[in-house]
């Protein structure tokens, strides 16, 4: 598990209906960082269905899900269940944390 926190952004520069995609500077992993309503939450960005990114989808911070573009799974972006088929697998979720001013996430997994 990485101990390293990567910068996403300064706190305010991610407003409520706003997403921003980072990579993990430990594995790589692109992260894709939403604030919904002021409350922040972070996926892996890669769609469960195909592999696709869903930093290419939209974002719809009323229902808060994102949907992938390339077949319409959508995803509930505060836990990365999915919500609807082609897509059946939830999408890995990761910690963001709050700290000097920016807001940081990591992947956690093992």
């Amino acid at each position: 598990m990485s101990e390293n926190w990567t910068f996403v952004c300064a706190t305010g520069e991610l407003l409520p209906g706003e997403m921003r995609t980072v990579f993990d500077e430990v594995t790589g992993t692109p992260i894709l960082v939403f604030n919904y309503d002021g409350d922040l939450y972070a996926l892996e960005d890669r769609c469960t269905h195909e592999e696709f990114e869903l930093s290419s989808g939209n974002f719809d911070a009323d229902e808060a899900t994102i949907e992938c573009v390339l077949h319409g799974a959508r995803f509930d972006v505060r836990d990365g269940r999915a919500l609807c088929a082609p897509a059946y697998s939830p999408v890995p979720k990761f910690p963001v944390k709050l700290e000097h001013g920016g807001v940081w996430t990591r992947d956690d997994r093992d």
